[in-house]
């Protein structure tokens, strides 16, 4: 059988990019399960309470939810376990330094298949005010109107 390639989106988290302002972001692996992963295969997570925290310099992505494999046994995983993150050192130590600092946060913005193993994306990220969410809402209907706008003029119609 081949090898799989490219990438294959599993789940995003939408609602992070209107949350929060992201700064840098890191592609990482997880240890998982075997039913872990054939229940990610079936395309079945959700990311939108997830987020990533370092416990004793490791790495840990915290209430991502896999729901259990439908045809798993007693072998199952439970849905919102802690799962390790799998980066280099230097990443972990700049991560440290930064999260510390205050104010900044690891969430993940999606999971996807790469070459046959999971990967994740994780963010570096500052959570927004509500105005500043307000701003960004308000930027994009503009944005919009322009190109419609535009749209118009080019075929003619005014």
């Amino acid at each position: 059988m081949p090898r799989e390639q490219g990438r294959k989106f599993i789940a995003q988290n939408k609602k992070a990019r209107h949350d929060y302002s992201i700064l840098d972001t890191f592609e990482v692996g997880l240890v998982l399960t075997g039913t872990e992963v054939k229940s990610l295969r079936a395309g079945r997570a959700s990311l939108v309470d997830g987020f990533a925290s370092i416990d004793d310099g490791e790495v840990w992505l915290q209430h991502v939810h896999i729901p259990e494999y439908v045809q798993g046994t007693w072998t199952n995983h439970t849905p919102r376990r802690k799962r390790k993150v799998l980066m280099h050192r230097a990443e972990i130590d700049k991560l440290m330094g930064k999260t510390k600092e205050g104010g900044l946060t690891l969430v993940p913005l999606d999971l996807y298949f790469k070459d046959g193993k999971v990967k994740a994306t994780l963010a570096l990220a500052k959570g927004k005010k509500s105005y500043d969410k307000r701003h960004d809402l308000a930027e994009r209907d503009s944005r919009r109107e322009i190109q419609k706008a535009f749209g118009r003029y080019v075929k003619g119609r005014r």
